[in-house]
């Protein structure tokens, strides 16, 4: 049976628990290829009052009860079971126009984001339900006074409302982090094609593996919703510019000071170098990113390239070159094999499209493409909402406007050229900011002078040549470890970025008092805290039993010059400083010889390792090493190891330990100050004698 031929299905909201229909059988939503009714959707009578309090007040909690590595295994789980069900979604994402290759990137890139951000969280943030933000800011001379900022989980719920054109990915980028910080959500759509995104949140509520009421959806109009958000809450909105300032100025939004994150539309442009004429591989390069960010979701991409700055003598080549390819590409319904492009994602956004190129007209010329001739390799091309790419051409971009102005949400870019390197960065800013820019070059200077002139502007910018070509995400695509977001236009705002994106549903407050109160509120032991059990050494202690503060004072080894010269000839380090009494005292910063850094290191290791087989299982790295104060020969060092960190890992027997380790010298100066980890076991059996 042919999938767009099935009985349409009433969408349904997930709220306060449970499956909610609307009263009304709802506007009905087509299949973007045939025309064919595909879902109906209404969210009418739905309680959005109580949906937000829901998340609030039972969403909330039951996250917070869990740490950052909890939270990230719970995505874990869950990107690993949508995964298995990805078939299924590919089926609903060609309804929406989605090639396979469209769907890959909406689908299984949502997926993979999802699973990006659980991979980092385990890796980069601590096993607690506190970040701490910063070193310690010390507030009187005898370190009796301290601050030390924090991060906590908001105690509201994240709103997410979401475009058409991304309707899973859209979604799991902007949950994934929301999660993790411990803030549940709630999901609005894109009606056009919300019958995906309802689809993957049915799956995601089988599993189980959230917490009651960490995720909710809105099937529908949102209604009074923002009217009910509190100083606590969240928004973040793709879309249009015009719908983004509507929300962000909404009165419950602007009286509660909620946090809004908008990414609106975007005009983002893509330079071809002075350097990379035809011939050249990174023309051809330019040719084809062009030519794939104008047709990849028949360029319903908020990062798609809309402005294409070429340096005048290499236009016509550049036309030429980028018409002939797109003249091959294949418009159809994407559920057909060779079907290289589909279709819009509805009629009414054709005719929009066709709109926004007959504005574009008024600066520029059609020099390839057809807006209202629709020729396709298979599908109805009255019924359904295709449409060839379109290339436009203006020569004229400095006393234009409408070529800097007017975004063609479809596969629609314009050609302009430039003349000169500030020319084509003055160009990329008459966009007024944007998500993303590109630069295709292979000389370095040009790429410095292009990156830095339009950084600015842009929350991103790609350079490409042919050392990146086979590995390069191209353009157009936002990863889960880099910023998603742009000034200006583009709407100020800012997503993913690794943990910067959890850091957003998090409040920064600077907590004040005492060294070993702060320590208590933060779980990391600081200077001034005072020292926790010294009666035995920590090395001998399991996480089951070891405590933040527990400390060794080791004891003493003076450093004689027979150590240093020794030191110096085993690792073939003789810098002056360490060999040549004269050069070392002509140094402004020594008096005579020194010890070398990673020889004090060394013997502070001597100094506080345990030998014997115990809990500590491998040493695994040394943070924020400083080497202060010079050793001499004939100086006597001493080490202060303070449990200064434990970080219990999840589905593991260990865990990390961060101990403070203070080296200082016989009169008291420290020498040397730095933070060893090691894997410590979670339990340890002491052998019998």
């Amino acid at each position: 049976m042919n999938v767009s031929a099935r009985v349409p299905r009433r969408l349904e909201s997930y709220v306060c628990g449970r499956w909610t229909p609307g009263d009304k059988q709802g506007v009905p939503l087509l299949d973007a290829s045939t025309g064919a009714a595909v879902a109906f959707i209404d969210s009418t009578g739905v309680d959005f009052a109580a949906a937000l309090a829901y998340g609030r007040e039972v969403g909330g909690p039951n996250l917070r009860a869990l740490s950052f590595h909890e939270r990230a295994q719970m995505l874990k789980s869950l990107g690993q079971v949508l995964m298995d069900l990805k078939e299924e979604f590919y089926a609903e994402s060609a309804l929406t126009g989605a090639t396979r290759a469209d769907g890959w990137v909406d689908i299984e890139g949502g997926i993979g984001t999802m699973l990006s951000y659980s991979s980092k969280a385990r890796r980069e943030l601590p096993n607690t339900r506190v970040l701490v933000d910063g070193d310690v800011e010390l507030l009187s001379k005898d370190n009796s006074f301290s601050a030390q900022h924090i991060l906590t989980p908001l105690h509201g719920i994240a709103v997410h409302i979401n475009a058409f054109n991304f309707p899973v990915w859209g979604m799991l980028e902007k949950v994934a982090p929301t999660l993790i910080a411990g803030v549940p959500s709630l999901v609005k759509p894109a009606s056009q094609t919300a019958y995906l995104t309802e689809l993957v949140v049915r799956r995601i509520i089988e599993t189980g593996i959230l917490p009651e009421g960490a995720l909710q959806l809105v099937s529908g109009s949102v209604g009074d919703l923002l009217d009910h958000v509190e100083g606590q809450d969240a928004v973040t909105f793709t879309g249009s510019a015009w719908t983004g300032r509507k929300l962000k100025s909404h009165p419950a939004v602007v009286a509660n000071s909620v946090r809004f994150t908008m990414e609106a539309d975007s005009l983002n442009a893509s330079v071809l170098g002075p350097d990379a004429g035809p011939g050249t591989e990174e023309f051809d390069l330019f040719v084809k990113e062009v030519a794939r960010e104008m047709t990849s979701k028949a360029g319903q991409k908020c990062t798609a390239i809309r402005r294409v700055i070429v340096p005048r003598a290499h236009v016509q080549a550049l036309v030429e070159a980028l018409g002939d390819r797109l003249a091959k590409t294949t418009l159809g319904n994407p559920s057909d094999e060779g079907v290289r492009m589909g279709p819009l994602a509805s009629l009414a956004q054709r005719d929009e499209v066709r709109e926004r190129i007959r504005d574009l007209t008024a600066d520029a010329e059609i020099v390839s493409g057809d807006p209202d001739n629709v020729r396709v390799f298979s599908g109805d091309a009255e019924k359904g909402a295709f449409l060839n790419p379109v290339l436009l051409y203006c020569d004229k971009p400095f006393s234009a406007s409408a070529v800097h102005d007017v975004e063609a949400f479809g596969p629609v870019s314009t050609v302009m050229p430039y003349d000169g390197i500030e020319e084509a960065i003055a160009l990329a800013h008459k966009g007024k900011g944007s998500l993303a820019a590109s630069v295709f070059t292979n000389d370095p200077r040009v790429a410095e002078e292009m990156a830095i002139g339009m950084a600015p502007c842009h929350g991103r910018i790609l350079i490409g040549n042919r050392a990146s070509a086979k590995t390069s995400t191209g353009h157009g695509s936002p990863l889960a470890g880099l910023v998603h977001g742009g000034p200006g236009r583009a709407g100020g705002g800012e997503e993913l970025g690794g943990m910067r994106g959890v850091k957003h549903y998090m409040q920064r407050t600077a907590v004040q008092g005492t060294p070993r109160l702060l320590s208590a509120v933060t779980g990391r032991w600081m200077e001034g805290a005072g020292a926790g059990d010294m009666s035995v050494h920590p090395f001998r202690k399991s996480l089951a039993e070891l405590k933040i503060g527990d400390q060794i004072v080791t004891a003493k080894r003076t450093v004689t010059l027979e150590d240093i010269e020794h030191f110096a000839h085993f690792t073939g380090d003789t810098f002056y400083a360490h060999m040549d009494e004269a050069a070392a005292k002509a140094n402004p910063l020594f008096d005579g010889r020194v010890a070398h850094g990673y020889l004090i290191v060394s013997f502070a290791a001597g100094l506080f390792v345990d030998p014997e087989p115990g809990p500590v299982l491998a040493n695994y790295g040394v943070d924020n090493l400083r080497f202060l104060t010079p050793v001499n020969p004939d100086d006597t060092l001493q080490v202060r190891l303070t449990c200064k960190e434990i970080n219990p890992r999840a589905n593991a027997d260990h865990g990390e330990v961060r101990w403070d380790c203070q080296v200082t010298n016989q009169n008291g100066a420290v020498v040397a100050q730095y933070d060893v980890l090691t894997m410590v076991a979670k339990t340890w059996k002491t052998a019998k004698v």
